[in-house]
């Protein structure tokens, strides 16, 4: 679908309105809020249509960006596909539609969530609760059924939503993914050498993200992730970039570049921008839906990121934010991404281009990944761990 903002029409928009509606983001006709069926909304059309149900107004665009901060989508009051994948998806409820792992035309919405939570809650392993159905996903959802005396065909039809229902959770809140994500962390043990860590430079090729006085992000981000990469492999982790300096695949790319990789770890970086010129510091993000289903992991270490950064740089903490981003729920192991100050800022740009600066920042993601792994283990206050001391850690533990 084509890209809709304020001043946009017709029946797209019409439809946009239409889900907002259902949701109670806006009014229906008349004033009315109603839901018929799956995203379908009352429609009293007494008389003439009504034009303005196909204009993206001030209202549209408010409940739009309403809807996106709730999701913790990019709160911009523009419907892009992953606005409009969140708004189609928020139509189902578990049992509104069959469910089921489709290679070709991958199923999602919150009817996905509420089965991943169901199943977790029961004790099965379905992955982490993204609303994307995968074949993890379906791995936990025959088991399920296999236990449970159901037609093991990884299909959540109304005989296994009954089922579902019918049974105790053994837990809530989905909490036990991310137990398991966590003691995989701990099990890796305090080492850094053998980790495997994809490193993500935002942007590139002909997109060079945010780009103020010939500084643009894609470069900037180009060049902390190799000054990051030389460091990790000097402490004997496998660091992988994920695009050439003439690419820019799309999150979903990236995404997969990571799976395939088997990554441990997954580390975006970006440097972000902002109409106001005052606008600046560091934030950092891991998955989290805002409602208390998060990355352990992926919390974990964009805290340690964001005391690092702010600590060592001087910068701004803006502190850190749980989103549902595509590079969160298609990655499957813990990724964090970083906003390195605002190139719409002069102070936050000039450091920016300065190596010596960007050496700093490199040496304070590496010591935040080296902290997650110690955890709390000869752990030193924040912004006292050196490189130097991480190469040390690394040879006695060698011996």
């Amino acid at each position: 679908m084509r890209v809709l903002r304020r001043g946009d029409s017709g029946p797209d928009v019409a439809d946009i309105r239409s889900m907002l509606v259902s949701l109670d983001l806006l009014p229906g006709t008349n004033g009315a809020h109603g839901v018929n069926g799956a995203g379908g909304t009352d429609h009293h059309t007494h008389g003439a249509p009504d034009d303005s149900r196909s204009v993206f107004d001030d209202r549209t665009e408010h409940a739009v960006r309403a809807f996106q901060q709730r999701r913790g989508l990019i709160t911009d009051g523009v419907v892009g596909p992953a606005t409009y994948r969140a708004l189609r998806g928020s139509c189902y409820h578990l049992g509104s539609r069959p469910l089921a792992y489709l290679i070709s035309s991958p199923v999602h919405g919150d009817d996905v969530f509420s089965l991943q939570e169901r199943l977790t809650e029961l004790g099965y392993n379905a992955g982490r609760p993204d609303g994307h159905f995968g074949a993890q996903t379906e791995r936990g959802l025959k088991n399920f059924q296999r236990d449970y005396g159901l037609t093991i065909d990884g299909i959540c039809g109304p005989s296994t939503v009954r089922a579902l229902r019918q049974l105790s959770p053994r837990a809530r809140g989905g909490r036990p993914v991310f137990l398991r994500e966590q003691e995989q962390v701990r099990q890796a043990g305090p080492r850094l050498r053998g980790k495997r860590i994809v490193i993500d430079p935002g942007h590139g090729g002909d997109d060079p993200g945010v780009d103020v006085g010939g500084v643009a992000e894609r470069d900037i981000a180009w060049d902390l992730a190799r000054r990051l990469e030389g460091r990790m492999k000097a402490t004997g982790m496998e660091a992988l970039i994920s695009r050439g300096p003439a690419q820019s695949p799309s999150e979903t790319e990236r995404a997969q570049f990571a799976n395939e990789a088997g990554a441990d770890l997954f580390l975006s970086l970006h440097s972000d921008g902002n109409s106001s010129p005052q606008a600046q510091g560091v934030a950092s993000f891991h998955f989290g839906t805002g409602n208390g289903t998060t990355s352990t992991v992926g919390e974990l270490l964009a805290g340690y990121i964001q005391r690092e950064l702010a600590a060592r740089t001087g910068l701004l903490d803006c502190r850190t934010h749980p989103k549902t981003w595509d590079i969160f729920t298609r990655t499957r192991c813990p990724a964090v991404r970083v906003e390195i100050g605002y190139l719409t800022n002069s102070q936050d740009r000039l450091r920016l281009s300065d190596p010596a600066f960007r050496d700093v920042v490199a040496e304070g993601l590496l010591i935040s990944v080296k902290r997650l792994y110690l955890l709390g283990e000869g752990d030193q206050p924040t912004g006292t761990f050196t490189f130097a001391d991480v190469l040390a850690h690394e040879l006695a533990k060698a011996e």
